[in-house]
């Protein structure tokens, strides 16, 4: 009797820092992959490219170049089983002023688009979505619950928290949908505009490092293969409209971030502050009582550890041009 054929997964945004740990992860797991992204300018089309290339080595996976928007969307669904909506426009510096009208196309009107298609699709088991931290804005009230108000102090924030809601209004209308809210997602293949990157990129430049506001600012800072671990989890656990936090545990001020990477690197740059920018919160911490509780997640990686991971991938990838093989099981467990 001939073996069952692979379930297919469909990520979206598979370019980009997430999406590609996460299309590894399911490709490893024998999972068939379609992979698709649009090539956003957020940053280097190069750079996303190498996050394609070991996938695109690997036999099951199968990569569309097009745009969400505009693109049959009910082809794109056929066949597919678990729906991982990574994609996204991200950064909450830039999603101010004109810039806005991108936020809105790329994170509501393309995700209502794909709830749309994933209603009319036959055989999709469940749509997990991409939320963020942001959603929260500034609370005192901390740790973050999926109870805690939705304040966004963004307009980042505020179309993620659109979005989010559709998604959880859509699983009203027989769309099974989980959202994970990711809290400072870090890592190999981190965007350049995101802060550990920064900080890496400014060390080995021998350029000073600058942090905007006085860096005892705090964030749950989430290693990605934890990011990974938990859509894992909720393929098949999360009842449809249910969301929750997805926090690494490692709550820490940048100060003490980049005191790591002195450590980490053997450098020891020269500091600026500057004015914090528009958006920024000044503490988040996830309560991961129901992530644990319902999905069984348990982040694993520290954030030495991770840090370590990342600054191995920093030297060997960005400064020396190496082949990426980074792996998202990268980091000693915590």
């Amino acid at each position: 009797m001939a073996s069952a054929l692979p379930e297919t997964c469909l990520v979206t945004g598979v370019a980009g820092f997430i999406g590609s740990h996460l299309a590894e992860r399911l490709l490893s797991e024998g999972y068939s992959v379609v992979g698709v992204d649009c090539f956003t300018p957020s940053y280097s089309r190069e750079r996303k490219e190498a996050n394609l290339a070991p996938l695109q080595r690997t036999p099951g996976f199968r990569f569309i170049e097009a745009d969400l928007a505009t693109m049959d969307l009910d082809a794109l669904l056929k066949g597919v089983a678990y729906l991982f909506h990574q994609a996204g426009q991200a950064s909450t510096w830039t999603s101010w002023g004109e810039n806005f009208p991108s936020y809105v196309r790329l994170n509501i009107q393309v995700t209502q688009r794909l709830l749309e298609a994933a209603r009319r699709a036959e055989g999709l088991r469940k749509l997990i979505f991409a939320s963020s931290s942001s959603i929260y804005g500034d609370s005192s009230d901390l740790p973050l619950r999926e109870t805690s108000p939705l304040q966004p102090v963004s307009p980042y924030g505020v179309t993620k928290a659109a979005a989010e809601f559709l998604v959880r209004l859509y699983a009203r209308n027989l769309v099974p949908t989980v959202c994970l809210r990711y809290f400072s997602v870090y890592g190999p293949r981190q965007r350049p505009d995101m802060v550990f990157y920064r900080f890496l990129d400014a060390i080995y430049a021998s350029r000073p490092v600058e942090i905007y506001g006085d860096g005892e600012q705090t964030r749950d800072f989430t290693f990605v293969a934890d990011i990974v671990q938990a859509n894992l989890l909720a393929m098949t656990h999360g009842e449809p409209g249910s969301c929750f936090n997805i926090g690494g545990g490692s709550r820490a001020s940048l100060n003490r971030c980049l005191a790591m990477l002195r450590h980490i690197s053997g450098r020891d740059p020269q500091v600026v502050y500057r004015q914090p920018q528009h958006g920024d919160v000044r503490n988040t911490w996830a309560d991961t009582t129901a992530a644990r509780t319902v999905l069984g997640f348990r982040p694993r990686v520290s954030l030495e550890s991770g840090l370590q991971t990342e600054d191995e991938w920093f030297r060997t990838v960005v400064l020396r041009g190496s082949p990426d093989s980074a792996k998202v099981s990268g980091g000693s467990r915590a």
